[in-house]
């Protein structure tokens, strides 16, 4: 998202794009391309109007927040959060930034790494009409395919965001299963899937590749694609707000609890589509498959 947004910058005549991460060193394909690294958030804040965050859990986000209001000035500055958190953090969060003069704006978004680098993510944004159009031309064609409006209150994109992880960890953990009986059956699992593919189309079918090709358990040290911390952290979201509603998500506890075993068996190296080396030991196969590492 980043690196798209600096190339953007660049073609524009921008300045460059003020950077900085826990890990700094994983910014240097940005400082490559012209944007600058700082050691702190609190420069980013001071250095830009527009700040983007990207973090992997609600803490985080109000531990920067907090660093952002502790400044002497930042009237008039917007700050989009574009990770998966509670609804009532955005809100907490959009309240503490406009007792200093900050605007917020909530825009989770959806769409793996593949989409990310390509551009195609789809934006749930969330906030003030006015600002939501101000950073739309650094967005739309740029980070995103698509930007998804959803009003003024900034609690409706992160519920949004939240209520699709639970068709993309439900239909992970559904195909899990599927593929699983498959191969206790005999059917097969190259079947299975040229089967998911044609009748559920492209992106059901990535699901199962992520399983089949062992992308769920990937080499020691290669990312995974959606890590089973960030869906375990979703997922609890989701079934915090459905008890909250009065409502139910079986599938989605499933998937959790088994997300919870694999972590504890092979550590937090896992893709969320993990699930499916849970269900391969439920069935009495190894956790790992045939194409997955082999171990913690």
């Amino acid at each position: 998202m980043a690196l798209n947004l600096q190339k953007h910058l660049t073609a524009i005549g921008s300045s460059p794009l003020v950077y900085s991460n826990r890990t700094l060193a994983r910014g240097d394909p940005l400082k490559a391309e012209g944007a600058s690294p700082v050691d702190d958030f609190k420069t980013v804040v001071k250095s830009t109007d527009i700040i983007f965050t990207m973090i992997s859990d609600d803490s985080i986000l109000d531990a920067l927040v907090e660093e952002a209001t502790s400044l002497e000035n930042i009237q008039g500055k917007l700050f989009i959060d574009t990770s998966t958190v509670h609804p009532s953090t955005s809100s907490a969060v959009a309240k503490a930034l406009k007792v200093k003069g900050a605007e917020f704006i909530a825009s989770p978004v959806f769409g793996a790494s593949p989409m990310a680098a390509a551009g195609k993510l789809i934006f749930a944004m969330a906030g003030p009409h006015e600002q939501i159009t101000r950073v739309s031309p650094f967005i739309q064609d740029v980070m995103g395919r698509q930007i998804i409006n959803m009003g003024a209150d900034v609690q409706n994109s992160s519920l949004l965001k939240i209520s699709g992880n639970i068709f993309v960890i439900g239909f992970q953990e559904l195909i899990a299963e599927a593929q699983v009986f498959a191969e206790k059956t005999g059917l097969g699992t190259g079947r299975m899937e040229e089967f998911i593919g044609s009748m559920f189309g492209p992106v059901l079918e990535s699901y199962s590749k992520r399983m089949t090709s062992g992308a769920w358990a990937p080499p020691l040290g290669t990312p995974p694609g959606f890590a089973v911390s960030l869906a375990s952290k979703d997922a609890r979201h989701a079934l915090a707000i459905a008890e909250e509603k009065g409502t139910q998500l079986p599938t989605l506890a499933t998937a959790l609890n088994r997300m919870t075993k694999a972590r504890e068996y092979a550590g937090e190296s896992l893709d969320s589509a993990s699930v499916y080396g849970i269900a391969r030991m439920e069935a009495g196969l190894p956790f790992w498959s045939e194409n997955s590492r082999q171990s913690n």
